[in-house]
């Protein structure tokens, strides 16, 4: 496959690279699989968040443990995106790109910090 997929996604847009309903796309918003923010208009999803693999779209699947432990911390999804996107210094790089080089553990340590 090798494709390229926009920055930021409309929910069908989802639907379409992940082959699924737009209703599951939904479920797994609402399910912290996937998170969705308004910046302005339309819920839109990063393209960081899915991950290419044997030709396929997928979910990146050690988002949902950082996106619970986020929400359970009070924070907003406007406020976890824009955590998740932020360049951290004692990671060397933002915790997205953390978390898509398989660091979740790190990037959790670090998030669950926040709340107190």
């Amino acid at each position: 496959m090798n494709s390229v997929l926009p920055d930021n996604m409309s929910l069908p847009e989802v639907a379409v690279a992940l082959n699924i309903r737009l209703r599951d796309v939904r479920t797994l918003i609402s399910e912290h699989k996937l998170l969705a923010t308004r910046p302005e208009g339309p819920l839109v999803v990063t393209s960081d968040q899915l991950v290419e693999e044997d030709g396929t779209w997928q979910v990146l699947g050690n988002l949902r443990g950082t996106l619970i432990l986020l929400s359970d911390s009070g924070f907003s999804d406007d406020e976890a995106h824009e955590w998740l996107h932020r360049e951290d210094a004692e990671l060397g790089m933002t915790p997205m790109e953390a978390l898509r080089q398989g660091k979740h553990r790190a990037v959790r340590r670090i998030a669950s910090g926040l709340a107190y």
